[in-house]
């Protein structure tokens, strides 16, 4: 591949994706000492930057091709991505998808137009289950990372961001098998040899840390994370090759660090982020001295369904210390349960939900315990509330 597929890939593409907004903030500007913005792919057409590379991918392939269909794998934003492409090149779209996919995914492919057919558990139990059906039927499988098309597409990203922003120190960009970050580095680098590209994965879910090390693909089995669109157990070859080269770095972090990313987008920058969309953010977050600015954190998709966005935002509240579960074993008596909830109250500590149970094998005959969720102010508030009721006398579990 090189800097010139991504300049012809921008010219298909022109009339077709969203040129994404660059928005700074002030608050990680703040963290880091430095000039921080966001390129916000989540804003983009299908809710993610995978439609760039799709849409190259499918416009590229011979009419006799696009006459036989489409197929992929994903676990949604490159279902959205092939399917929304392939209703606007005019070809049939069949996505497999991972069972126990988020329903607003499945239900988005579906929009667009595309067959959906869950197979397996993780993206590559999917991918595999393409693949046999592209041998069965003759359709064009569109790998989601590992083809030139599909990373001179994502690439795209790279030139925008050096256009809008061309003082850029550092780019961050989310890795799952490699196709963005390895896009908008060659594009990157080959204008501006000196920016820093970061790519930044769950730890969870780490295939590169171990390839890059080895110097060639590795398999590793990926745990269950937040961050499922860069749950990937292997990277892609072609990737890696660029990756290998021209990424300066690649780090990894945790699921309590990308619920913290995730709430900060929503109450800070007002931008709604699927988990693997925040993990830059949630980089620049656990590690600000770590990155020369101005940085350029690209939140690469904000496809996230919102009964796992009420479950990642309650983890990132406790992770910032602003939600807190416990429980307290109460003396069996009349009044005791008001007096423990008048303390709380002088503590100004809001209860959420109580649970007031007096049987279990536990619990002595005399005492009840109740199980609290409460909401608090911040670390150094939940520290002073949790010191007042032990010492004044309560027995805690906390968790």
């Amino acid at each position: 591949m090189t800097y010139d597929d991504v300049v012809t890939a921008r010219e298909l593409l022109a009339d077709v994706v969203v040129r994404t907004p660059v928005l700074e903030s002030r608050v990680l500007s703040d963290v880091v000492g430095g000039p921080v913005h966001f390129k916000c792919e989540n804003l983009q057409r299908s809710g993610s930057f995978k439609v760039r590379g799709a849409y190259v991918r499918i416009a590229r392939l011979a009419e006799e091709e696009q006459g036989r269909g489409v197929v992929a794998a994903s676990a949604g934003n490159h279902a959205q991505g092939v399917a929304l492409s392939a209703r606007l090149i005019g070809t049939k779209a069949t996505v497999y998808m991972p069972e126990g996919a988020a329903l607003p995914k499945v239900e988005a492919t579906r929009g667009y137009g595309a067959e959906v057919i869950f197979a397996g558990r993780t993206v590559d139990q999917a991918l595999a289950a393409a693949g046999e059906y592209a041998e069965r039927t003759g359709a064009v499988i569109i790998h989601p990372f590992d083809h030139p098309d599909v990373i001179a597409g994502q690439g795209t990203i790279g030139l925008e961001i050096l256009e809008q922003l061309p003082a850029t120190g550092t780019v961050v960009v989310p890795i799952g098998g490699g196709g963005l970050a390895a896009g908008l580095a060659l594009a990157a680098k080959t204008l501006r040899p000196g920016v820093r590209i970061v790519g930044v994965q769950a730890e969870r879910a780490a295939a590169y840390p171990a390839s890059l090390a080895a110097g060639h693909p590795v398999m590793v089995e990926p745990f269950a994370t937040m961050a499922d669109g860069i749950a990937v157990g292997c990277p892609g070859e072609q990737p890696f090759e660029l990756i290998h080269y021209l990424l300066d770095r690649v780090v990894t972090v945790t699921e309590e660090e990308i619920s913290r990313a995730l709430v900060l987008c929503l109450e800070r920058a007002k931008q709604v982020v699927e988990p693997a969309g925040a993990v830059g953010v949630a980089a620049l977050m656990s590690h600000p001295r770590a990155f020369e600015p101005p940085v350029v954190v690209v939140l690469s998709g904000g496809n996230i369904d919102p009964m796992v966005l009420a479950r990642v935002l309650r983890h990132g509240l406790a992770a910032a210390g602003r939600y807190l579960a416990m429980r307290v074993r109460l003396p069996d008596r009349p009044g005791a349960l008001a007096e423990l909830l008048s303390d709380l109250a002088a503590l100004r500590v809001n209860v959420m939900d109580i649970v007031h149970e007096r049987f279990g094998s536990r619990l002595r005959v005399d005492d009840v315990e109740v199980q609290l969720q409460l909401e608090t102010r911040g670390p150094e508030h939940c520290d002073e509330a949790l010191k007042a009721l032990r010492k004044g006398g309560y027995e805690l579990v906390v968790g």
